[in-house]
């Protein structure tokens, strides 16, 4: 599990440096397997400064290209040629100096002193995607007039080194897998050691039903497979370029960002530990979802173009006619969301771990989504997560609320009642606490005690 530092502290109050956060963790159980700096930007934009183009005139042996001068606050002005169609005197831009490193994946070339036909070239004037800050290739990124000539492209977007921790999650862990989960194991070792700290959960406040223009039935005939499920309608989004501090948070983690409804669903995943899935409103035909398996020999393409064979021991999302997702795992092929998507359907559930694990083996499929349900979600933290996504999809995307929330949870999940014996505590770890410790650390970790007396607690464990 890739944690992000600078987004545990959004969650819980704390002044220690990176690596005393790893030991920290590890002391909990936690174990760190590496610790390493990173931008949310490959290359943290090293090299990269804001110019102004002074003059541009056509390359004499070039019908296409440009010979620019460039102001990059140096003593004299460089001289840069530049294929760019939109390339004019007077724009601020951003420019690769010379010794610049740029990337491209996993290549990586430096920006020397050269000739472009007979045309002496010193740096290059960059597009959004050369430099790592967007997908455009259509021109050179052109900056607001007010931008100052030879500042840094790393300050002028404001961007900050973050640390990985790669966490060591056993498969007994499955409320780590997520920032939220580590921010409470860490939250209760800085109790412990005597720091002052508060933790923070983000409230679902400002979820708020704008409609009802696009109801969703739910139907759940596998009671065994799935546990709960629960969707809600956002309509008339906006399926557009994630911003920037959302697309920060993924890359920081290994992640890619996709579209800003997709961002949103990995967000939440990666926040609160809850995988979910958007489907395009136009695919749920009939306004129906039904959870159910498969005749054996089904045949079904996934989003990456795969067909795979589905059967009575794999569970699906379907719509009134056709599956659309195998459950957990993968979407499928249309369902997913695209730039002419305007209605979604946002999708929380809880499914039987062991249901997942073996479909996915099955299928040889393996996602972030399939390694949380196969080690079991909180199935009380779904609805928290619906709303989370309905939030940042009205913000982010413009959507509204279509629909009040469909939750069907015909048994619902009881929080587990454990005793737990002082004894047994201390001959567990060879050493002697304090009652008032193991109370305590109970508690930090969101624990209920509903009695105890001179040999143990009774408490009660979220499911």
């Amino acid at each position: 599990m890739n944690i992000s530092y600078k987004w545990l502290k959004e969650y819980v109050d704390f002044d220690l440096t990176p690596q005393e956060v790893c030991d920290a963790l590890t002391s909990t159980g936690l174990e760190v397997g590496a610790l390493e700096e990173v931008q949310s930007v490959k290359g943290g934009l090293k090299g990269l400064y804001i110019g102004k183009v002074l003059t541009c005139e056509m390359h004499p042996n070039s019908d296409h290209l440009h010979v620019t001068t460039v102001d990059l606050g140096h003593e004299n002005p460089s001289q840069i040629v530049c294929g760019a169609p939109n390339v004019t005197a007077g724009q601020k831009v951003i420019v690769a100096d010379l010794g610049c490193v740029l990337y491209d994946g996993d290549k990586e070339f430096v920006i020397k002193k050269s000739k472009l036909r007979g045309v002496e070239s010193c740096g290059m004037i960059c597009a959004e995607d050369e430099i790592g800050i967007g997908t455009s290739h259509d021109g050179i990124i052109v900056l607001p007039e007010d931008a100052p000539v030879g500042q840094p492209a790393a300050e002028y977007y404001n961007l900050e080194s973050d640390w990985l921790i790669e966490v060591d999650i056993t498969a007994n862990r499955a409320d780590a897998l997520s920032h939220w989960g580590v921010a409470r194991d860490l939250y209760a070792w800085l109790v412990q050691n005597g720091y002052e700290t508060s933790l923070h959960r983000p409230d679902c406040s400002a979820f708020a039903v704008d409609n009802n223009n696009l109801p969703i039935e739910v139907e759940i005939e596998n009671n065994e497979a799935c546990l709960r499920y629960a969707c809600v309608s956002v309509k008339d989004c906006e399926v557009k370029e994630s911003p920037e501090w959302l697309k920060n948070k993924l890359r920081v983690i290994g992640l890619r960002p996709i579209n800003n409804i997709v961002d949103i669903t990995n967000y939440v995943m990666m926040a609160y530990g809850q995988p979910m899935h958007c489907f395009d409103a136009d695919m749920v035909k009939g306004h129906n979802i039904v959870v159910r398996t498969q005749p054996e020999g089904t045949k079904f393409v996934t989003l990456d173009g795969v067909e795979h064979t589905l059967g009575t021991h794999d569970l699906s999302i379907c719509n009134a006619e056709e599956p659309m997702c195998i459950a957990g795992i993968f979407g499928g092929k249309g369902s997913g969301t695209y730039e002419t998507t305007r209605d979604v359907v946002l999708e929380s559930a809880y499914f039987h771990p062991t249901w997942i694990r073996k479909s996915a083996r099955r299928h040889g499929l393996s996602t972030d989504s399939s390694f949380r349900f196969e080690r079991g979600v909180d199935p009380n933290a779904t609805i928290y997560a619906l709303k989370q996504a309905a939030i940042l999809c009205k913000e982010l995307a413009g959507g509204k609320v279509a629909m009040e929330i469909c939750d069907v949870y015909p048994k619902p999940i009881e929080n587990v009642k454990v005793r737990l014996e002082y004894d047994y505590v201390d001959n567990l770890i060879g050493k002697n606490l304090e009652h008032e410790t193991i109370k305590n650390i109970c508690k930090s970790l969101e624990m209920t005690i509903t009695s105890e007396d001179s040999n143990g607690l009774d408490i009660e464990v979220p499911a």
